[in-house]
């Protein structure tokens, strides 16, 4: 019985001896792992919110397992993390740069809800409304035009916040509002301007 205990002794003292060499070396990379997952985290909620759950919760395991002094466990959840925030990054930038081309594309929205504005204007001070426009669709186009210049302007604001995805998703509800009141309107969008030709050398005028 007494070597049955020293044995179960012995093998306890090595376990924790065990468990002691893993604390520092698992303390240090978790210090590593969440200071790349603070790095990505802001970015990542942002844009790949999913992704970003998955990491934080992949962070949050390996604390509990040290604190619960699973140290192998930790150390082991620890380095698998900074692979992940690779990933997540990579995701995050990718989802960004899809998102401001996206905002990119309704560069020529503001110069269609111009010329929505002129033929409103148009339209009010006639006398007599053209036979393809009665009072109630110019009603309709004054109130859509109300519309479509609030959504812009939220869609300017969440830009200026940072926040893509939002402002992509209001543009695209303004766009689609946009193309319909042009629609009633007869309106088709304007082609963009031509460049304009770079003004001859003076010497070379003065020539002539």
């Amino acid at each position: 019985m007494k070597n049955v205990l020293k044995m179960t002794a012995l093998v306890l003292c090595c376990v924790a001896l065990v468990a002691c060499s893993q604390k520092g070396p698992a303390e240090a990379a978790l210090n590593a792992a969440q200071t790349a997952v603070d790095g990505v985290k802001a970015d990542a909620a942002k844009y790949v919110p999913d992704q970003a759950k998955s990491l934080l919760a992949a962070m949050t395991d390996a604390r509990a397992a040290f604190d619960k002094g699973d140290y192998k466990a930790a150390l082991d959840g620890a380095t698998a993390i900074p692979a992940k925030v690779k990933d997540v990054a990579a995701a995050a930038a990718a989802k960004k740069d899809e998102l401001a081309k996206a905002w990119a594309g309704f560069a020529n929205v503001p110069a269609m809800v111009e010329q929505i504005k002129v033929k409103v204007g148009e339209l009010a001070a006639m006398k007599k409304l053209p036979k393809d426009m009665d009072k109630a669709k110019l009603e309709a186009a004054k109130a859509s035009l109300a519309d479509i210049t609030k959504g812009m302007g939220e869609a300017m604001d969440a830009s200026k916040a940072g926040n893509l995805a939002d402002a992509v998703a209001k543009g695209n509800a303004v766009k689609a509002k946009v193309m319909e009141t042009m629609a009633t309107l007869g309106l088709t969008a304007a082609a963009p301007a031509a460049p304009v030709a770079p003004a001859a050398p003076a010497a070379a005028a003065a020539k002539k």
